[in-house]
């Protein structure tokens, strides 16, 4: 089982690094044909249609794991309930993503830019039903595909938007396809595992709700303070700022994948191992997936100290380059998700979710109030620096409800040497300024990778399952 979870992360995170490249193409793209203030029109169009995407979610993905890992069940009935729930709650929250926008002081271009990007989160919210059917077959290799494709579809699409000259609904148009694309492969690759129809079971319909209200609550809470700082931004400051905070968030998004997947593919086994009564079991996956997961934050917060203003002035233009210095803010908060997507997982698993919903609701609250008081005076690194307090604040109450509920904390052996590990590798960037952006990497992959290799040999063997 270790195996296969390594093996589908292992796929997984090769399919990610080459959404991740496509994905930096087309950012590259975006920004340089619409520079800082049309990007900030992207972004504020992107976010908004993103708040209902994410408002329609109902924890669906973590769901359909759920109850595709229960022993006995009749699989092809709840994912024909489960994808016909998604439709029409997809539909309706969508649906008024564009209606709502006609009350803010957006410009024309930007409203009709969010009714077109509604599209492309319906398309993402239908997906959500083939990730989970995936998670539980450990079959990542199938929505890694689809996520590819998808991202070959949209980066052809953006490049041509470009070179017509479409504009910024050109832009907006391109991640429609490209999330129409995902939407067909997905479904494609599916069928050899079950054939999806609409259904409405009572029955069915009762458990879904059952299991995912405390999770559509908890997604809710969580919109605040993940896409409120860009909303308000967009409403308050002018559209370069918005840019080039957006341009830094669009990174972040990118980073922020990799943690979920992992603990996505780790969410039936947990589940399966508590439905087994074996505890030890579920928390040897809990901590694997916690080594894992630091394994890759820690060296990711402390390396884009020094690397994210020419990450940016790359990936972007140099008329982006300012964003690295929020990019070196923002990538703490992203080091904080890393280390607490597991617990949040885990506690789903034992079926315990209810009990985040008032670490979500403080979380939220304080927040909102954090964006309204430091957004007006400091702008994008008001921003930021809420945000940085949103997911640390976030991750350690999920962590104590994890540990009150499954009476487990992690052991911080391979935090720590990884920990030692990223300081080194900060210290030798730190000593080489004048590196271009090519060769710190480099130097910095090379550094840490031994380092880690030289500190923690045998358990790096045990954790691949050598």
């Amino acid at each position: 089982m270790f195996r296969s979870i390594a093996y589908n992360t292992a796929v997984n995170f090769g399919a990610k690094i080459i959404a991740t490249v496509l994905g930096v193409v087309s950012i590259a793209v975006i920004t340089r044909y619409l520079g800082a203030a049309g990007f900030g029109h992207y972004a504020a169009i992107m976010a908004y249609a993103q708040f209902f995407g994410i408002l329609a979610d109902f924890g669906l993905t973590i769901v359909t794991s759920q109850l595709l890992a229960k022993p006995n069940v009749n699989e092809q009935k709840i994912l024909n309930n489960l994808f016909t729930f998604r439709f029409l709650t997809a539909l309706i929250f969508l649906g008024i993503a564009p209606l709502t926008a006609l009350m803010f002081n957006y410009a024309p271009e930007v409203k009709l830019g969010i009714a077109i990007a509604s599209l492309s989160f319906f398309f993402a919210a239908l997906c959500q039903i083939f990730v989970g059917l995936y998670q539980t077959k450990l079959l990542m290799a199938r929505a890694s595909l689809a996520e590819v494709g998808g991202r070959i579809i949209l980066t052809g699409a953006v490049i041509a938007a470009a070179a017509g000259d479409w504009g910024l609904l050109g832009m907006v148009a391109a991640t429609v396809a490209g999330g129409l694309a995902q939407l067909i492969v997905s479904y494609l690759l599916s069928l050899p595992l079950a054939r999806l129809r609409l259904a409405f079971d009572r029955a069915v319909w009762r458990e879904i709700i059952a299991l995912a209200w405390p999770l559509a609550i908890t997604i809710a809470l969580n919109l605040i303070y993940l896409k409120a700082d860009i909303i308000i931004l967009s409403l308050i400051k002018s559209p370069a700022e918005v840019g080039l905070y957006g341009a830094a968030y669009r990174v972040i998004d990118i980073l922020i994948t990799l943690p979920f997947i992992l603990s996505g593919i780790a969410l039936p086994q947990i589940t399966a191992a508590f439905s087994r009564g074996d505890a030890s079991e579920a928390n040897q996956i809990i901590q694997r997936s916690f080594d894992a997961l630091a394994i890759f934050a820690l060296p990711l917060m402390i390396g884009a100290q020094f690397v994210a203003a020419p990450l940016m002035a790359l990936v972007a233009g140099q008329e982006f380059a300012l964003s690295g210095r929020i990019l070196r803010l923002l990538i703490i908060a992203c080091g904080a998700i890393y280390l607490g997507a597991i617990f949040s997982h885990a506690v789903v698993a034992v079926a315990k979710q209810k009990k985040l919903i008032p670490a979500y609701g403080f979380v939220a609250v304080t927040s909102l109030i954090g964006y309204l008081i430091f957004i007006p005076r400091y702008s994008y690194f008001g921003a930021a620096g809420v945000t940085i307090y949103s997911e640390a604040a976030m991750s350690l109450l999920t962590f104590v409800i994890a540990f009150y509920c499954l009476k487990f904390a992690p052991n911080l052996k391979i935090f720590l040497k990884a920990f030692l590990a990223s300081l080194i590798m900060g210290l030798i960037l730190y000593l080489s300024p004048s590196l271009n952006f090519i060769s710190a990497l480099s130097l910095a992959a090379i550094v840490y990778a031994v380092s880690l290799g030289l500190l923690m040999n045998k358990e790096l063997k045990k954790l691949a399952g050598l």
